[in-house]
């Protein structure tokens, strides 16, 4: 089931409490905008983003560089959530890195289908998709309706990664044209791989209801 709620940019808040700097937000393609949910998660909770950069023409080499050096310098302890082509570039990036032992889990949402045939010329350089299990924890959002990844092949690559398949319905690229507003679906889901001090803040907000 999804969660519809809708808050506008300006109600959201720019203070958690120093909460959410284990977090790292990775956007996919030309990045997430304003009323993205990965956008408002760090609005709300001071998330970390990682500045992939080359938005518009992403290369395998340069994304998963970005993501080491963004984990290199993070805690020792961290999540990642990933969108699109964001969720691909941190499995890739979990093939070699040595760092994965930093990350205690991963929300990995609508990754693309990158072998499909008609493929999208700017996602063509991160085939093919990768088929190693993850070296931790992860959770794969799907949609029943999303144009870069059908739902089976969505369940391939949750069933070679290891991960946690959710079905997230008809939502779209559950992206901000999805309507999805802060995504408290989301939130609950990345909640479930923190532990409880880490979510305090998350728990907190989903407790005080829609703004």
């Amino acid at each position: 089931m999804v969660f519809f709620e809708r808050i506008e940019s300006d109600q959201l808040a720019t203070d958690a409490g120093g909460a959410g700097t284990n977090v790292l937000i990775l956007p996919g393609l030309y990045d997430s905008p304003a009323l993205h949910w990965q956008s408002r998660w760090q609005q709300l909770f001071g998330y970390s983003r990682v500045a992939f950069g080359d938005w518009e023409s992403p290369t395998l080499h340069g994304w998963t560089r970005k993501l080491e050096e963004a984990v290199d310098a993070g805690p020792d302890r961290l999540l990642i959530v990933g969108h699109s082509l964001g969720s691909l570039a941190a499995v890739w990036w979990a093939r070699s890195s040595l760092l994965t032992r930093k990350v205690a889990g991963a929300l990995l949402v609508a990754p693309p289908d990158v072998d499909r045939e008609d493929c999208a010329t700017q996602l063509r350089d991160f085939r093919p998709t990768p088929e190693r299990q993850l070296p931790f924890p992860s959770v794969l959002v799907a949609s029943r309706n999303d144009c870069y990844a059908s739902f089976e092949a969505s369940e391939r690559m949750a069933r070679a990664w290891g991960s946690r398949l959710v079905d997230c319905g008809k939502a779209g690229h559950i992206n901000a044209e999805s309507g999805l507003g802060c995504w408290t679906e989301g939130l609950s889901l990345l909640l479930g791989l923190m532990d409880r001090d880490d979510g305090s803040a998350i728990r907190n907000w989903l407790l005080a209801g829609p703004v």
